[in-house]
């Protein structure tokens, strides 16, 4: 998995919902995810036994505008581009209405949205060798996907979350990007490895990124509204002594830290 030797990593995200039963059986359903554990109004979802999505539910939770600070989208990592085919005819299948494709060099990448508009990302890396142009910098770009070659890649039917299936990066709303650079570059010590019109993103230890950041639909936006739907917290795994326990950036967007 290419960014399993990071210095820092995606370990979870928990959103916050509305409707915890609806949320829970549609992540079920499209990645396959297992539940591991409810407790209360809280669902812990992974693949396989490792734990990657806590659905938080509260009933009086207002619904996100989707232009505060806040998520993007979550990005679910395939092991394999095979995996990613299968998928694919998977959503096909279940008519899950998809609202992208892209190829971005480094990865190839679908997306779509939850039932509570939360953005999803479902990718697949490219060999690392092919991320570089010839200066040896990270290139990224969008452009077109070729679905149906993707498709033809599948080996199989995709009948639950693969073993390795991981969130590889997660794309968040911010209020300018500068402020959010000193701070996910500055105080967190990510690389910024790339820059689009409006949007820059970070990675550690050699990965095209594991955060994002980008003002499309959130420009100027302030401190989060509490009590909203959405991102309720970032999960990192970080090296012993690299990061603390808890950090917040500039909008009020949590991550929890836990050694690797």
């Amino acid at each position: 998995m290419s960014t399993a030797s990071a210095p820092i990593e995606i370990g979870h995200v928990a959103l916050t919902t509305r409707d915890l039963a609806r949320m829970a059986a549609f992540y079920e359903g499209l990645l396959g995810l297992t539940r591991l554990s409810s407790e209360g109004e809280a669902v812990w979802l992974g693949a396989g036994d490792t734990p990657i999505l806590q659905l938080r539910g509260d009933k009086a939770a207002k619904p996100n505008t989707g232009r505060e600070a806040g998520l993007f989208h979550t990005a679910f990592l395939m092991p394999s581009r095979a995996d990613l085919g299968a998928w694919l005819i998977h959503a096909a299948g279940n008519k899950v209405p998809l609202e992208g494709a892209s190829d971005h060099l480094v990865s190839e990448a679908i997306y779509l949205s939850d039932p509570e508009g939360n953005g999803i990302e479902v990718y697949v890396d490219r060999p690392r060798l092919a991320w570089y142009d010839a200066a040896g910098k990270i290139k990224m770009a969008t452009e077109g996907l070729d679905l149906n070659d993707l498709a033809r890649s599948a080996k199989g039917p995709y009948a639950a979350a693969p073993s390795g299936l991981v969130i590889g990066h997660v794309h968040l709303q911010v209020g300018n990007v500068p402020e959010a650079e000193a701070f996910y570059h500055g105080q967190m010590g990510l690389e910024i490895t790339a820059h689009y019109p409006g949007a820059a993103f970070y990675g550690s230890g050699g990965y095209h990124h594991h955060l994002a950041s980008n003002i499309w639909s959130s420009r100027g936006a302030k401190a989060r509204t509490p009590g909203l739907t959405g991102l309720a917290e970032v999960g990192l795994r970080a090296d012993k002594g690299l990061l603390p326990a808890r950090m917040t950036d500039p909008w009020g967007t949590e991550f929890s830290v836990t050694e690797k």
